[in-house]
């Protein structure tokens, strides 16, 4: 089952996209490229009759068509919107009548699949909920579409919010487009992998514990942690009613403000949302200020780069410099006793709080946890969480108080150190490590300082590593410090954009991913003469190759790929030796793989490119070569 049912899906996805009404306006060629597309470049496309919102929406859906369950089967979409076509027109001829209701007007966005929605399933990637059907929208989903903006898919998750992997029994393994053997993170990697790709404007996640903050950093995105109570979380599936908030994830500051100011308020249904009541309304959009760093002190929260694998601790200190050069005064922040502050501050809430949710649902399939566990509906890696999840005696425990208090304590002297150093946000890496191969489970998190405190946190990108991965970096902030957050986020955008899209998911051809180029190349050398077909799927990130001797087989050595080009790296630190800074140079060679040995004629294989291999075929520095009995060499270019 836990095969057939991504399978259903995929079917169900593609007859969706296909089969989804096309008004008359969409019947033209898209006339927009939407890879990389701001919400601003959209409402430009728009204003200007260069593009619908129909047009727009089709082609989100040709890039969710082409990259999702083919090509790099990134798998980030639990279900297409059947509607979306239907609402973009409806959008469009709001427009033409001379009603934009702002900025998201018309703008296909997503959401992850735990926001209620009163008009598909809301899954949160259990197979227990496949047909759980809300009786109305979350608070987030009504505000957005209030705004005009319409919801063009649900994305994956990791399986009722409880991992950062992003695997679900419903939605199966999202793939992180970076890297496609490695996760997305979670438990929000189906929206960041989703906006990664440009499959909407903007997503929207869940953030427990980093669920929103991790997807961002392995996805080269901005994302928001808002304030607990700045954004409501009625219609969101719980894990954690203490620590759960929702969040935008963008590929800019500027649409990461305009999520904000449509999503952020007072709602009577949550009373955590209460003190938005009476404040002020957080301007997000106003407050973007590319000389926000000007002035601003940062506090380097040292605690958080303990055990960081060492390029991303100097990706982040080279990004922490960029904010020094833009004006910041930058100072370090020692927490000795923060093992014990942080220490049992977790809230252990989702036996309870997800007996009270399902209670919301018409017709509930399901109605706790252990029915979940009794019928085997979940993903083999859940048990451990759920069973320990399940065995909570109550929400009134002694133990659960004292989690409250040492929360209250956490926060209290976070805050105290945000007073005492007149700081403006402390920083730190989103995360320590880099995202693991699937399958594996996830450490170095940094999430639990603004988790458990309440407090919050926006990732920006930071940089790549030598692999290609991205790398995030976190801004904390005092309590409904939100706004200063996202306008010291905007300053360091302007300093230099780190984020760049992931290879495996280009624009589009004609509505079609890119095909694959296949050629054909030969080697000579004193009568041995070798060919090599080659085809380049740069959307798998694959190499696939035959190889076969055409004369002079008994002199042939070997043929192989190999690469030059340089790296700079920290070497990991032992008890012994210290860290040491190497440097390969550029001219550095060597093998990538083997195609043919002595004594073999032909043969055939797949490589899986490393970004270092991608970067070398668009060099020129990747590289076919021939070596004979003879210790002769001779070596052509792969282009």
């Amino acid at each position: 089952m836990h095969h057939v049912v991504p399978a259903m899906r995929r079917a169900l996805l593609a007859i969706a996209v296909a089969t989804a009404p096309a008004p008359a306006a969409a019947q033209r060629p898209a006339s927009i490229e939407v890879t990389e597309a701001t919400v601003a470049d959209l409402q430009r496309a728009m204003n200007s009759g260069k593009a619908s919102s129909v047009e727009i929406t089709r082609a989100y859906l040709a890039r969710i068509a082409a990259y999702d369950h083919a090509g790099p089967q990134l798998n980030a979409i639990i279900r297409v919107n059947p509607r979306a076509l239907q609402d973009a027109a409806a959008r469009d001829a709001e427009r033409k009548a001379g009603k934009v209701r702002g900025p998201l007007h018309g703008i296909p966005v997503l959401v992850k699949d735990n926001f209620d929605t009163g008009d598909m399933p809301t899954t949160a990637g259990s197979l227990a909920l496949a047909n759980s059907q809300p009786a109305r929208d979350a608070d987030v989903v009504r505000r957005l579409r209030e705004a005009g903006a319409v919801l063009i898919a649900k994305a994956n998750m990791h399986e009722l919010a409880a991992g950062i992997t992003s695997v679900s029994a419903f939605g199966g393994q999202t793939r992180n487009p970076y890297d496609l053997v490695r996760c997305p993170g979670g438990s929000s990697g189906g929206t960041g992998a989703a906006v990664a790709a440009s499959y909407a404007a903007i997503g929207w996640g869940s953030d427990t514990c980093g669920s929103i903050r991790i997807p961002s950093a392995f996805g080269s995105l901005f994302g928001l942690r808002p304030s607990t109570g700045v954004v409501s979380r009625t219609g969101i599936v719980p894990l954690s009613h203490t620590q759960d908030t929702g969040g935008p994830l963008a590929r800019t500051v500027a649409d990461l403000a305009i999520a904000m100011d449509l999503t952020a308020g007072y709602d009577s249904a949550d009373v955590a949302t209460r003190p938005m009541q009476t404040r002020e309304p957080m301007r997000f959009q106003a407050a973007l200020d590319v000389n926000a760093l000007k002035g601003a002190r940062i506090g380097v929260f040292a605690p958080y780069f303990r055990d960081t694998d060492p390029e991303i601790a100097d990706t982040v200190r080279a990004a922490i410099e960029v904010m020094k050069q833009r004006g910041a005064t930058v100072v370090e922040v020692a927490v000795a006793d923060f093992d014990s502050l942080i220490v049992r501050t977790s809230a252990n809430e989702f036996k309870y709080d997800f007996i009270a949710y399902m209670k919301t649902v018409p017709n509930a399939p399901v109605k706790s946890l252990r029915e979940i566990l009794d019928r085997g509906l979940y993903d083999k890696f859940q048990e451990p969480r759920y069973i320990a999840a399940d065995t909570v005696s109550g929400p009134d425990t002694k133990e659960h108080q004292e989690v409250m208090a040492r929360q209250a304590v956490l926060r209290a002297r976070i805050e105290a150190l945000f007073d005492s150093l007149q700081l403006d946000a402390m920083v730190y890496p989103t995360i320590r490590q880099r995202p693991v191969l699937i399958g594996e489970a996830q450490p170095g998190s940094t999430c639990q300082v603004a988790a458990q405190s309440g407090l919050p946190a926006v990732s920006m990108p930071a940089g790549f590593l030598h692999d290609g991965l991205p790398v995030g970096i976190e801004l904390l902030g005092k309590r409904f410090t939100d706004v200063r957050l996202v306008a010291l986020a905007s300053s360091f955008e302007a300093a230099a954009p780190r984020r760049r899209a992931p290879t495996t998911t280009p624009a589009l051809v004609a509505g079609r991913a890119p095909r694959p180029t296949v050629k054909t190349l030969t080697v000579t050398d004193a009568g041995t003469v070798v060919q090599a077909r080659v085809e380049l799927d740069a959307v798998r990130n694959e190499l696939r190759w035959q190889a076969r001797v055409v004369a002079g087989a008994p002199n042939v050595s070997a043929l192989v790929f190999r690469r030059r080009g340089g790296r700079v790296f920290t070497s990991v630190a032992t008890a012994t030796v210290p860290a040491q800074r190497v440097v390969v140079p550029d001219s550095a060679q060597r093998v990538v793989a083997r195609l043919l040995g002595p004594e073999m004629r032909t043969a055939s294989g797949t490589l899986t490119l490393t970004h270092a291999d991608r970067s070398a075929l668009a060099a020129g520095t990747f590289t076919l070569a021939l070596y004979t009995a003879k210790n002769r060499q001779t070596e052509i270019t792969v282009r």
